[in-house]
C-alpha cells in the first residue's frame, strides 16, 4: 500500500493539538471514513486498588479501579479503536500488594483490558520470581527494550516490542526501564543488564518504523525530567530520538493537565504524557488523522 507524509508541525489549540509534524503516515483508505484512535494510559498506579477515602486531605474520592473500569468500558463503548497502556510501577504501595503479592494487580488489569504494559522498578520488589509468579494472571505483554533479561528466569517473560492494528492505523508500542542499580536490591534483579535507554529506543523505533509502523509509542518509566543532566528522562530521550512519535511516561509521579511537545533531533515533534500516580488519572490522546488533530484530555477518577 503506498504511503504518504500527512502531517507537518504541531500547534496548539483551546481544544487540543493539532498535529502536523509527527512522523505519521496515511493511505488513501483513511479519507474513506473518519477514524479516531483513542490512546488511554495509566503509570505507577502502585496497587491502588480501590479510590482513596472521601476525608482524604489531598485526593478526597479520587482513583479506584471500578471507577476507572466504568471510565475506560464508557469510551470503548463510543470510540472504534483503543489501546490501554500502562507505563510500569504496578506494584507496591497499599496492603493489598502485602497481601496478594502482585496477583491482585494483574487479575484487575487483565479485567480492564490492558493492550500492554512496562516494568517500573517496583515490579521488581518481590523479585523476579515473585514478578512471573504474578504476571501467569496477566493477560497482556510486558514490554522491555533495553533489559536483557537473557540471563535470568525472565528471559522469555516479556518482549522488545509489540505492534497493534488498530483499523486503520499500526501501532508499535515498546518499553524502556530505568537504571535498577541503586533503585532496586540487586538480589531482585539479578544479573538483568541494564542497556542505554537513548540508542536502544532509537534502535527500536526505527526498527518499528522500518516495519511499516505509522505511530511509535514508548512506555517509559526513566522519569518526567530532572535537575542533573547526567539523568535519562523523558524530555532527554525526546530531545536526542528519532522515530518515536509519542512517550508515554512514569517513574516521578508527574501529574500533566496536558502532554508537553518537545523537538527531536530530526526537527520533529515529539508528545510526552505522564498522569501522576495511583490511578487517580487516566491519561487520553485523540488521533483524528482526517483532520489532523490530536485531543488531550487527562481525566481525573473521582
Amino acid at each position: 500500500m503506498k504511503r504518504r507524509s500527512f502531517l507537518k508541525k504541531f500547534a496548539l489549540t483551546s481544544t487540543g493539538l493539532v498535529l502536523t509534524d509527527i512522523a505519521l503516515a496515511s493511505s488513501n483508505h483513511w479519507n474513506k471514513k473518519r477514524e479516531k484512535l483513542i490512546i488511554l494510559h495509566t503509570n505507577d498506579t502502585h496497587s491502588n486498588i480501590e479510590a482513596f477515602p472521601d476525608n482524604h486531605s489531598k485526593y478526597p474520592g479520587m482513583g479506584g479501579i471500578s471507577k476507572r473500569y466504568a471510565l475506560i468500558q464508557k469510551i470503548r463503548s463510543e470510540e472504534s479503536h483503543v489501546l490501554l497502556l500502562d507505563s510500569g510501577d504496578i506494584f507496591q504501595g497499599t496492603p493489598y500488594f502485602n497481601t496478594f503479592n502482585g496477583v491482585l494487580e494483574m487479575k484487575c488489569m487483565t479485567k480492564l483490558g490492558y493492550d500492554a504494559s512496562t516494568m517500573g522498578n517496583h515490579d521488581f520488589d518481590i523479585g523476579m520470581d515473585g514478578f512471573l509468579e504474578a504476571k501467569k494472571h496477566a493477560d497482556f505483554p510486558f514490554l522491555c527494550a533495553n533489559y536483557d533479561f537473557s540471563k535470568t528466569i525472565l528471559k522469555d517473560a516479556t518482549q522488545r516490542f509489540k505492534i497493534f492494528d488498530k483499523g486503520f492505523i499500526k501501532v508499535g508500542v515498546f518499553g524502556i526501564g530505568v537504571e535498577l542499580n541503586g533503585l532496586v536490591p540487586r538480589t531482585a534483579y539479578g544479573d538483568t543488564v541494564y542497556n542505554d535507554p537513548i540508542s536502544i529506543a532509537n534502535a527500536t523505533a526505527t526498527e518499528l518504523k522500518n516495519l511499516g509502523c505509522d505511530l511509535v509509542i514508548c512506555l517509559s518509566h526513566l522519569g518526567f525530567e530532572y535537575k542533573s543532566t547526567n539523568k535519562v528522562s523523558d524530555m532527554t530521550l525526546a530531545e536526542n530520538s528519532k522515530n518515536i512519535d509519542i512517550i508515554l511516561g512514569g517513574h516521578t509521579h508527574t501529574f500533566l493537565d496536558e502532554p508537553v511537545v518537545k523537538r527531536n533531533m530530526s526537527n520533529k515533534n515529539v508528545l510526552i504524557n505522564q498522569v501522576g500516580w495511583a490511578g487517580i488519572q487516566l491519561g487520553r490522546i485523540d488521533i483524528d488523522l482526517k483532520k489532523a488533530f490530536i485531543g488531550k484530555q487527562n481525566v481525573v477518577i473521582r
